[in-house]
């Protein structure tokens, strides 16, 4: 079922996916659900959730920015959206940031098992962005985290070279988000976010927000976690 669901939304969005592309997806599949059992990973773990929640929910970003260079997916998990969108396209250079050490070590397994590379690195959004070697080096920050708009532009942002860009994937409600994420935009570096709405195979609605990076991050920012869910920008 993973591989007609996804086969069939690549077709509809005019998407090429590869029969070994199709085979990595159902191989990740089950290694989800086998490291689930030890671990706390997803909730949805049935073959159709699997294939429209976390597989075409990643792989939608592809239908509203170009996705190439290097990729920072910030707040991984279980590797949403980073890994879907290595599979598809294997030359991207991929980081997967996540505070918790023992979902690294789930993600590279995945890695290897598929014959994928990609750097993982262990830190929290706001302390690795502050490494010499990881504040505005990256073509695209991406995240799928549940944060409010306002407080993921300060963890992300500052990981986006001048030029790139922010992809943020949420809900319905991406216009009520950019209102409220408008101050902390502009004060990031940010230029006027443009969204894609779209539709999963299972009805459930998402905005894709897409904020380009026209100046330097301020080097204050950003801030700690407490300031930041205290007293957004």
């Amino acid at each position: 079922m993973i591989r007609q669901i996804i086969e069939a939304w690549c077709a509809e969005n005019s998407i090429y996916v590869s029969g070994e592309q199709l085979d990595a997806f159902e191989k990740y599949a089950s290694l989800l659900c086998q490291w689930n059992e030890k671990m706390n990973l997803t909730a949805i773990t049935d073959d159709e959730g699997i294939a429209v929640k976390h597989f075409v929910d990643s792989i939608s970003v592809l239908t509203a920015a170009d996705i190439k260079g290097s990729v920072i997916d910030i707040g991984t998990g279980a590797g949403f959206p980073g890994i879907p969108l290595k599979i598809m396209h294997p030359e991207i250079e991929l980081t997967l940031l996540d505070s918790l050490n023992k979902r690294l070590l789930f993600l590279d397994e995945v890695l290897n098992a598929l014959g994928l590379s990609a750097d993982t690195v262990h830190a929290r959004a706001e302390d690795g962005s502050q490494r010499p070697e990881m504040r505005e080096q990256f073509d695209i920050a991406v995240s799928r985290a549940v944060a409010n708009l306002p407080a993921l532009c300060e963890y992300c942002l500052p990981y986006v070279k001048v030029g790139g860009i922010f992809i943020s994937m949420k809900g319905p409600d991406g216009a009520n988000e950019i209102a409220a994420a408008e101050n902390a935009i502009k004060l990031l570096g940010g230029d006027e976010p443009e969204t894609k709405e779209l539709t999963l195979p299972d009805g459930s609605r998402r905005t894709i927000i897409i904020i380009k990076k026209s100046a330097h991050t301020p080097s204050k920012y950003p801030r700690k976690k407490t300031k930041i869910s205290k007293n957004p920008l």
